[in-house]
């Protein structure tokens, strides 16, 4: 492993951190008024778009693309499955609280996000000179 690959993991796991953090809390938030699926759902889709952001800036230094933004979800595909397959089986078959199931269904997901967010956030792009984030909300913004 190269010291760029332990520094991306270093940081992946900083991001992964604040991203959980983000998810738990809005998870608890949502749990007294929905389904705990429900507020898995909702806390999960908020979360993921901070951690598109923090992962491109932070974990990659890569700038932020519409399409690093709409494949990016597909990196937390396999995430989701394993969080929410986990929690089915932790909260239902074996009766532990859904307060305590997303942290552990979280933490057997990190490895395959890892490598699924590099291959995504690190593929070279396709076109000549792809708009960025930030620059398509520029030019919206000037042109308003």
């Amino acid at each position: 492993m190269t010291r760029g690959t332990a520094a991306q993991i270093v940081r992946f796991a900083l991001v992964g951190a604040v991203n959980t953090g983000t998810y738990y809390g809005l998870y608890l938030l949502f749990l007294p008024r929905v389904p705990y699926v429900v507020a898995h759902v909702t806390a999960f889709l908020l979360a993921m778009v901070g951690s598109f952001f923090l992962t491109s800036y932070f974990t990659y230094r890569t700038r932020p693309t519409w399409r690093k933004f709409l494949l990016f979800p597909l990196t937390n595909a396999a995430n989701f499955v394993i969080t929410t397959t986990g929690m089915y089986v932790l909260v239902d078959l074996l009766g532990l609280s859904s307060t305590w199931a997303p942290l552990i269904a979280a933490a057997a997901a990190i490895p395959v996000t890892f490598v699924l967010s590099r291959t995504i956030m690190l593929r070279p792009e396709t076109r000549a000179a792809p708009e960025s984030l930030d620059e398509s909300v520029a030019h919206t913004t000037e042109t308003a």
